[in-house]
């Protein structure tokens, strides 16, 4: 049973409204041992938010783990990775303590896939095509960080709502090998079934390529932005784990991995 949380975020986030010790609360009432928190840090997205005030994130969860001995609260990172963001990634990561760093693509040649404009630029196979490409291209340049988190993500915004991944096999073997290479895991991310695709991210296909591949590190995270999503269809999650092949989890302290049997 999954009872660690490794991608959640709080209202230290710009698009959450959720106190963190509401987040907190709710990781209890689901009977979790660990929270991650991993509050978005995205530099120069256009529209300005996503900039994270590290200091004051820091120091209130910090005290909030003196009142909450009962269950373990890391200290994360979502970060927003663009290949030219590479020196000042480095020089962020250098600067904090973090527990655990999640390395994301939301924005692909200055859009984001959440919004419209990007498939009606790219098209819908072209544009999931773009994204992998660009994953490829943050994780030659920084590589700084312990997971790839959502891999693809780009699909819950398709037009098609869903793709074939075995489409995009090259890239896609070519993306895990260079993350195996490095020593960096993927995640599972829940939050695709609530995105209406009816598979975690990234899809089955995927998972067990990483396996096949010999890849060994899978965290696991709801991506929940409020309360109610903590720990969100963890066992859509573990069925997906095992079906890939794995018999274990990992959890990050000190940006180090342990691991837990599902």
């Amino acid at each position: 049973m999954i009872k660690a949380d490794c991608h959640t975020h709080s209202s230290f986030s710009s698009d959450s409204s959720e106190p963190l010790s509401e987040m907190i609360n709710a990781a209890r009432e689901k009977g979790l041992s660990v929270l991650c928190l991993t509050e978005h840090m995205d530099f120069d997205y256009p529209t300005g938010e996503f900039l994270l005030d590290t200091k004051a994130y820091r120091e209130k969860l910090f005290s909030l783990r003196e009142s909450n001995h009962d269950i373990e609260l890391l200290f994360g990172v979502e970060l927003g990775l663009m290949d030219y963001l590479a020196p000042k990634l480095y020089e962020y990561v250098k600067s904090w303590d973090f527990d655990f760093i999640i390395g994301s693509s939301h924005m692909v040649d200055g859009t984001d896939p959440y919004y419209p404009e990007y498939f009606a630029q790219h098209g819908g196979k072209n544009g999931i095509l773009r994204y992998f490409e660009s994953i490829l291209e943050n994780v030659r340049a920084f590589d700084d960080f312990d997971v790839y988190g959502h891999l693809d993500y780009v699909v819950r915004y398709s037009p098609e709502k869903g793709y074939n991944p075995a489409d995009f096999r090259e890239i896609i073997d070519e993306i895990l090998k260079l993350l195996i290479s490095k020593g960096k895991g993927i995640e599972i991310n829940t939050a695709g079934i609530k995105s209406g695709l009816g598979y975690v991210h990234p899809h089955e296909f995927i998972l067990k390529r990483y396996r096949e591949l010999g890849g060994e590190i899978v965290t696991v995270g709801s991506d929940a932005h409020d309360r109610k999503r903590v720990a969100d269809n963890f066992k859509d999650a573990e069925i997906a784990l095992k079906a890939a092949g794995f018999s274990r989890y990992a959890v990050f302290k000190g940006r180090k991995a342990e691991f837990r049997g599902l």
